[in-house]
């Protein structure tokens, strides 16, 4: 059957793809580069505080017996990366990865990633990279009055960078609405495209697709051919930041009772306001329902089930605005369906630039999240590192756990490492040598910390009678000193006369 003139361009296109695939695989071997990006495509999720990054790579082994891949981060995204996953496409379980160190005028950071298996030579692999970085959108402009509406600026770098060379790569940045404002179009890239450098649709900008890129962690491809790229949006929800949060959760055996209080401080990052804050206008937008979308009047929190005891109250008092639907308790190891509703009417709305102090507390029974190892004579209890806030990052975090008095051999498994972890000593009201107590402190936490610590410890049969013994002890010894000293005559004598 002889070829239409339509199938032409296409067979042309399909050569010249095996050409640029072959010449780069061979100057890859050449140089001793054991891998080649095959496809690299990042999407970037914008949003508020937290922007989430998820790159798929699709590896190609260049040599035999490869199990360790390298990823580059810029150093500006890497430093404001607070979390990091690496994971085969369409698996769940994250892959091992191991910091390299970096030099401190570095402008880029490197992480190893162990393969599930390794690799032999023209073997592929599809990775999926996710990130989620804080603090890298800011307002433009800086300040809004109570009418405006909220524009973010995000920037990035046009180049996804690597230490192998990539055959195509393309970048995705979506916002949450179709209200793109502005965003950048780069320039000199024409030895790696000659058709549409940018495009966007919607709510999405796509930069490239860019081909024939070669290794790009040095210095001469950083200087002429990486640049920043910046797109301005709408963004119709709170930047919410929180920018303390303290949680301190305190077990009673005793009176098998988990108690949690957290003093959370709350800050809406967006534009500050512009002027003076007019109760009358925003008043009026409540009953026109055209208030805007980045002002902060409620939030809601997800608590655990069967809590019981629950209060919320600012820097004022009660805030007696707040319901809250508590679910059902779940029996330990059981999953979780439904979790109790808090949802609390802010005392005034949060306007950007403003503050909010508030606290929440509960109590649970301590038989949901704990287990006893008879075998061990050991205590394991299930503790959440933190309740999350809708959208927020948290800039710094600290976590007290309040064990039992005489509680030993104390065994902390974390998810994730904290900056600093120690055990300090907790006296309150009848204690008698002090309550072991094991501080966490955590920075620039986002709804994927939002997991559990597990506390293993031992408490003896006589420290579990330690603090009935102690009530005990001073209840009778007032007893005693009331009876002495109403056994002790404190009357004046009278003076005798002199015979």
């Amino acid at each position: 059957m002889p070829l239409g003139w339509r199938t032409l361009p296409q067979l042309l296109f399909v050569a010249l793809a095996s050409i640029i695939h072959t010449s780069c695989s061979a100057a890859a071997a050449e140089t001793g580069v054991a891998f080649e990006n095959s496809a690299i495509v990042r999407t970037v999720a914008l949003g508020g505080s937290v922007v989430h990054v998820t790159t798929t790579i699709a590896i190609k082994s260049l040599a035999d017996e490869q199990d360790i891949y390298t990823v580059s981060f810029p150093r500006r995204e890497r430093d404001a990366s607070s979390f990091l996953e690496v994971r085969v496409k369409n698996q769940k379980d994250p892959l091992q990865i191991r910091e390299k160190p970096f030099y401190g005028n570095a402008k880029f950071t490197e992480v190893d990633v162990v393969l599930p298996e390794k690799l032999a030579v023209n073997a592929t692999l599809n990775l999926v990279v996710e990130t989620i970085q804080t603090h890298m959108t800011d307002p433009w402009p800086e300040f809004a009055s109570q009418t405006d509406q909220q524009a973010l600026r995000y920037t990035t770098d046009l180049y996804v960078i690597s230490r192998y060379p990539t055959l195509v790569q393309r970048t995705k940045i979506k916002a949450l609405v179709p209200r793109i404002i502005s965003y950048t179009t780069p320039t000199n890239v024409d030895a790696f495209t000659t058709g549409n450098v940018v495009a966007k649709s919607g709510a999405v900008v796509t930069y490239g697709p860019f081909s024939s890129i070669p290794v790009s962690t040095n210095k001469d491809f950083l200087k002429t051919y990486q640049q920043p790229v910046t797109v301005r949006y709408y963004h119709e929800q709170p930047v919410l930041e929180v920018t303390s949060y303290k949680r301190a959760v305190e077990i009673s055996h005793w009176g098998s009772n988990i108690n949690t209080e957290d003093q959370v401080v709350l800050k809406n990052a967006g534009p500050k306001l512009k002027g003076h804050f007019s109760r009358v206008d925003y008043q009026g937008q409540l009953y026109k329902g055209s208030q805007v979308p980045h002002v902060l009047h409620s939030l809601s929190l997800d608590l655990p089930p069967g809590i019981d005891n629950v209060y919320y109250y600012d820097q004022i008092g009660n805030v007696s605005t707040s319901k809250l639907n508590v679910a059902p308790a779940v029996a330990k190891g059981e999953p979780v369906v439904k979790t109790s509703l808090l949802n609390m009417k802010l005392r005034y709305p949060l306007m950007g630039g403003w503050n909010y102090t508030f606290t929440v507390g509960w109590d649970a029974d301590l038989a949901g999240v704990a287990g006893y190892n008879s075998a061990t004579g050991e205590y394991n209890v299930e503790i959440p590192i933190m309740t999350t806030i809708p959208g927020a990052v948290v800039n710094q975090h600290e976590l007290k756990i309040v064990l039992p008095e005489g509680a030993t051999d104390i065994e902390v498994v974390t998810p994730y490492p904290s900056l600093t972890l120690w055990l300090d000593k907790h006296t309150a009201y009848l204690d008698t040598i002090g309550r072991p107590a094991i501080m966490f402190e955590y920075k620039d936490l986002t709804p994927a910390h939002a997991k559990n610590i597990y506390v293993r410890y031992k408490l003896s049969s006589g420290d579990h009678f330690r603090k009935p013994v102690a009530v005990s002890a001073v209840f009778f010894g007032l007893f005693f000193f009331t009876f002495v000293v109403r056994r002790i005559d404190l009357t004046i004598p009278k003076k005798q006369k002199a015979t």
